[in-house]
């Protein structure tokens, strides 16, 4: 697959960024899916979170057909763990890195960066977590799964949240995940609520709670 990625959306807060939250969407959405939760996060000036919303590049996926849409790797069937992308993980993973070193270069420490996504996009940040040698102030696994239970989890502290009601990515997923991240050593903290595949209002109000104390 060809790497061709727009400029991500960022929301800078009124004074200059002291912390920064990248937030990846799911399948077929864009950067603008979580824009509206920066506001709803109602986080304390005094943080200064720079946001970034990423967008996954446009490519065929094969669950729909070969349509064409926005996905951080290919989804092959509905047994979303049965037959991963991994190749298209990685690529991702590669873009996510970028985009960290973009943020460490403009100035924000490894200890006030949080990388978050829904969905897919909580795959690709936990998959470069796991990989990172340096850990970041911490991940945010929302309605998600792991792409593969390897790297080093010591030191990283994870938000991870989960509809009890989801048809797209089975609870039993994101237990496994939890089961796994834990395994490598990692402090995840989990969450379910009585949702789907989205984000409930209390899941928003407890996100607001994690990172004003991971970047506190």
């Amino acid at each position: 697959m060809t790497e061709q990625y727009d400029p991500p959306i960022v929301v800078e807060p009124e004074q200059a960024a002291r912390a920064c939250v990248i937030w990846l969407h799911g399948l077929g959405a864009d950067g603008n899916d979580f824009l509206p939760i920066v506001r709803e996060l109602r986080l304390p000036q005094e943080l200064a979170v720079r946001f970034v919303f990423p967008h996954a590049p446009v490519q065929p996926v094969s669950i729909n057909g070969g349509y064409q849409m926005r996905a951080w790797y290919d989804i092959v069937q509905a047994d979303l763990q049965r037959e991963i992308d991994m190749q298209g993980v990685a690529a991702s993973s590669r873009y996510l890195q970028r985009l960290v070193d973009q943020q460490l270069q403009a100035g924000i420490s490894l200890d006030k960066l949080v990388l978050a996504g829904f969905s897919q996009g909580g795959v690709i940040a936990l998959d470069l977590a796991l990989a990172m040698p340096q850990k970041p102030a911490g991940v945010m696994a929302l309605s998600t799964y792991l792409a593969k239970a390897e790297g080093d989890g010591e030191g990283l502290i994870v938000y991870q949240a989960h509809g009890t009601q989801d048809p797209v990515v089975p609870i039993s997923a994101g237990l496994q995940a939890k089961a796994s991240v834990e395994g490598l050593g990692a402090d995840v903290a989990w969450h379910e609520y009585p949702m789907p595949h989205s984000v409930h209002p209390t899941e928003i109000m407890d996100i607001a709670n994690w990172l004003r104390e991971r970047l506190a």
